[in-house]
């Protein structure tokens, strides 16, 4: 079954902190999550199969800028297209707002993350050292215009 993408609510929550914890060595909080559900700045969605979230893009915008604060894939959806379709029905949602450019930070040994966004017309634009802390690794900050 094709997952299909809608806001994030309430009821996501406390899944997509699951998935936050299953994905990542330093996970966001439920609270934190949930945070984001108030916050006029942000726009997260959520990929549901069944009923359940196996995938969630978060982002924050100023202006016309954003940038994605997480995207994770449940494990057994990954290599389906979720990402990309998580990816997409974000860019698409933010050009309606007019936002002009989104950026994100990815791990430099993230080879998965950046194919597909590279794939998706990502460019580097620069690197943060030292910005994961759990292992200790750099980040390529990539960025897309999305008013071309």
């Amino acid at each position: 079954m094709e997952p299909v993408i809608v806001p994030m609510e309430l009821c996501h929550v406390s899944q997509i902190a699951l998935l936050e914890r299953r994905c990542f060595s330093d996970p966001w909080s439920e609270a934190s999550v949930a945070g984001e559900l108030t916050n006029p700045l942000s726009l997260w969605l959520v990929a549901l199969a069944g009923g359940t979230v196996v995938g969630y893009v978060g982002s924050q915008t100023v202006l016309d800028e954003a940038d994605v604060m997480n995207v994770a894939v449940d494990p057994a959806y990954r290599r389906q297209g979720v990402g990309k379709g998580l990816m997409l029905a974000l860019m698409a949602a933010l050009r309606q707002v007019g936002v002009r450019t989104l950026a994100l930070e990815v791990r430099a040994s993230n080879e998965a993350a950046q194919a597909l966004y590279k794939n998706l017309g990502f460019e580097q634009a620069g690197r943060r050292p030292g910005y994961y802390a759990r292992p200790r690794e750099d980040a390529l900050i990539l960025k897309k215009r999305l008013d071309l």
